[in-house]
């Protein structure tokens, strides 16, 4: 309502550089929070459906050793897991509660955002119902990740800078860093997000900020909370370097080639509603009255290159998205109420209904069963990595119960990758699978080798060339079947076991490790 405070509409201070400011236009409070609780509603609705993610098991893990930071992550997402999973250890509802509360706070930000590019009601709420039926939204939403918490903390930061060139408050970059710094514990781009945004400025101005004290303050305190996390890298190698390789390699689910990245930017929101983020980029660049929205497009430019440079991933850019977004809406209402309006309204409204089959494709909505023939996973990678787990837990659970007497006291579980570790400490117990687990990639890694007494390993996931210098005797045993026929990435991997050592485990886990 008129006179509403926000996160991104503070009074003004004394040292504003623009005295007395536009007022904002109305904030449309109903329409957005209303489209916030609905999208939250759809997530809870589908939370629990099908089952953990191979990374949400990977946090769970991770939440057992806590630390400061880890070969491939910050520490925060595995300190939130471990949180949910002490109020609630086999609930997978509860874990994904801070991704829905986090869904909806993006699309709050959002309608904020508009509003503070100057965007009326009715923009606020077409942006924000954008946002809410969005492939990136829904899938964020729906799975505990580190771009849970990436996108709201990027459209936060974005709508702050804007306030500040808008009002001049430049004290308001001291809250810039400490958001920045929380952000940083969460995830690296984060440090990609604020370079492009310095970049915006210093390329397309205003630069003023620049000679600001305040905004140097800002970046103490940003560098200050992420200080920690890089002292872990640095006394360990800096492991997230060659994880960033093996992404940009193609070594993750999700990787893809550079050239591929800008194409699937218009299917971050919906391909439906990419005219409205291609508005919001061609205003931006266009919008020389309103202070930093040039900056906002040179900024998203700049994050583009950089991402298509380094061979990270398409999504990696999605912090943007509510941005061009909320800038795309007010021209979208604008050119609604031109000539025809009835026919472009029905256009925008057709755009936003086909966008709901984002719903189809983000969310668990066919049944397990028939996920192998519904096409969903060849759109949705993911899809794919939340179901079979309790399966392949079984199936490990046998060989490890069929070993003879004299090898199963002290034999361990080697997972060479972090969903099947993961999913074995989760699921063992239930299983009466008590045996200690070991992994070879990533953080699994560095908690380090089994013990020296370990003469005997039921191993997951390997090649036998992997195992055949370590294993002098090497037997296969089964392979994993999570009887969906769902092409996953375990489906059909082999379980060996591997007796009569040729060296200790200290000796070979050198070789053994797996980054990416």
């Amino acid at each position: 309502m008129a006179g509403m405070r926000s996160p991104l509409s503070v009074p003004a201070g004394p040292d504003d550089r623009e005295p007395g400011p536009a007022p904002l236009p109305e904030f449309a409070r109903a329409g957005v929070l209303t489209i916030a609780a609905l999208l939250a509603v759809l997530l809870i609705a589908f939370a629990g459906r099908y089952g953990y993610h191979r990374d949400e098991l990977y946090f769970i893990a991770c939440g057992q050793h806590l630390a400061w930071g880890y070969p491939d992550q910050p520490p925060l997402v595995p300190a939130v897991a471990r949180l949910m999973s002490a109020i609630a250890r086999d609930s997978v509802l509860v874990l994904r509660l801070p991704a829905v509360a986090a869904a909806a706070a993006l699309v709050v930000l959002t309608g904020l955002l508009t509003r503070e590019l100057g965007g009326g009601r009715a923009a606020q709420v077409l942006a924000a119902a954008a946002m809410a039926v969005s492939v990136i939204t829904l899938s964020t939403g729906h799975l505990l990740s580190t771009s849970t918490f990436d996108l709201p903390v990027s459209a936060l930061l974005l709508g702050l800078i804007l306030r500040i060139l808008r009002t001049g408050q430049s004290r308001l970059w001291l809250a810039v860093g400490l958001l920045a710094g929380a952000g940083l514990l969460d995830t690296d781009l984060v440090a990609l997000l604020m370079f492009s945004a310095a970049a915006g400025l210093l390329i397309a101005g205003p630069r003023w900020p620049f000679t600001s004290p305040w905004l140097y303050a800002g970046g103490v305190i940003a560098l200050a909370m992420w200080t920690p996390y890089l002292v872990w890298q640095g006394t360990h190698g800096w492991p997230e370097l060659a994880v960033a390789h093996s992404i940009a390699s193609g070594g993750s689910g999700t990787s893809a080639p550079r050239w591929a990245v800008p194409a699937e930017q218009l299917v971050l929101i919906s391909v439906f509603l990419a005219p409205v983020l291609i508005a919001g980029l061609v205003r931006l660049f266009r919008d020389r009255a309103r202070p930093g929205a040039r900056a906002l497009a040179v900024a998203y430019v700049v994050l583009l290159v950089v991402i298509m440079a380094t061979g990270g991933k398409p999504y990696y850019t999605a912090g943007m998205a509510a941005p061009l977004a909320a800038a795309g809406a007010q021209p979208a209402v604008d050119w609604m109420r031109r000539g025809r309006a009835r026919l472009r309204t029905a256009l925008i409204a057709a755009a936003l209904v086909l966008s709901l089959t984002n719903i189809y494709i983000a969310l668990p909505v066919v049944p397990a069963a028939d996920l192998k023939t519904s096409g969903v996973l060849g759109l949705n990678y993911d899809a794919g990595e939340t179901v079979g787990w309790p399966a392949f837990v079984a199936e490990i659970a046998a060989v490890y119960r069929g070993l003879p007497a004299a090898q199963r006291p002290g034999a361990v579980i080697l997972a060479s990758n972090y969903g099947e570790a993961g999913a074995v400490q989760h699921f063992g117990p239930d299983d009466r699978l008590r045996a200690a687990v070991y992994g070879v990639h990533n953080a699994y890694w560095y908690w380090g080798p089994p013990p020296a007494a370990a003469a005997t390993a039921v191993a997951v996931g390997f090649g036998r060339s992997q195992l055949s210098r370590v294993c002098g005797s090497l037997r296969l045993a089964a392979r994993l079947n999570n009887h969906l026929n769902v092409p996953d990435d375990e489906q059909g991997a082999p379980v060996w076991v591997c007796s009569d050592l040729r060296m200790s485990w200290a000796a070979a886990w050198p070789g053994l490790r797996y980054l990416g």
